[in-house]
């Protein structure tokens, strides 16, 4: 059965008196949940320049954990959750219609990772990011929503100009402005000793892969390396809030598919 263990933390930072970040989790309750549903992880970040950005975060992440604990049984994960990120969008959306929001802007962006067996999936809008680290390498497996990525899969702007660029948080993409939006979602197939990083921009904008592999690496509580990754960052910059959750795979079960149905494969 899959099995892990996750920590998370959460800084306002330097400069900013309210955080507009925020975090949320389903953790099944017995081992019969944890096969029909799975686990849920989500962090998201209320668009700065906008107001109430925690309002929208803290609702879109409500959604989607809500929504998610309210699916049904052995429901396609693949399918599930960016159906459910449109959910959130849809929330967050309904907020600006609200009569004590009227007249409002708000927006957030969105990572959430739901996990199931030996699968992973991870949907994201916006620029909250998802790393993998397996053997002490981290890889990126969301790609930013934003004006200089966009820039850079043309050809236009390197990875050092975007560092630099005034430009980098500019979302082409996030929850909230738009009745409907396209999340971006992608598989992983997962091994005993994968941690998940789910992040917000004030933690990728201030530390490299290679940093974050080597603290999340380390044998700590998940909460103390959730809390070294956040003060870290805080610690270079901390000039916007910074969120992370960090989830350890402790063991997984290996299924197969058959029409949509999972079946343990002989081991």
């Amino acid at each position: 059965m899959l099995d892990v263990v996750f920590g998370q933390a959460s800084d306002p930072g330097k400069i900013r008196t309210n955080n507009e970040d925020s975090m949320g989790s389903f953790v099944p309750s017995s081992r019969h949940q944890a096969r029909s549903h799975g686990y849920l992880f989500a962090v998201a970040d209320g668009v700065g320049g906008m107001d109430l950005g925690e309002i929208a975060s803290s609702t879109a992440v409500g959604v989607l954990v809500s929504e998610f604990e309210k699916s049904q049984p052995g429901a396609m994960l693949i399918s599930l959750l960016p159906r459910l990120v449109q959910f959130a969008n849809a929330a967050v959306h309904d907020c600006t219609l609200a009569p004590q929001y009227r007249g409002k802007k708000m927006a957030t962006t969105v990572v959430a990772c739901a996990m199931r067996y030996d699968q992973a999936i991870v949907s994201h809008v916006g620029d909250s990011r998802c790393y993998l680290v397996r053997n002490g390498v981290a890889r990126q497996i969301t790609q930013d929503h934003t004006w200089v990525n966009e820039q850079k899969k043309l050809g236009l702007i390197t990875a050092e100009e975007i560092a630099e660029s005034d430009m980098r948080h500019v979302l082409i993409r996030s929850l909230g402005p738009e009745m409907f939006v396209s999340p971006e979602t992608n598989a992983i197939t997962l091994q005993p000793g994968d941690v998940l990083v789910l992040c917000s921009d004030g933690l990728h904008d201030e530390m490299k892969r290679e940093e974050i592999a080597a603290i999340v690496s380390q044998h700590k509580d998940m909460d103390q390396i959730a809390h070294e990754l956040v003060a870290r960052a805080v610690e270079v910059d901390g000039n916007d809030n910074t969120t992370a959750q960090v989830i350890r795979v402790r063991s997984v079960e290996q299924v197969g598919m058959y029409r949509g149905r999972p079946y343990r494969l002989p081991s």
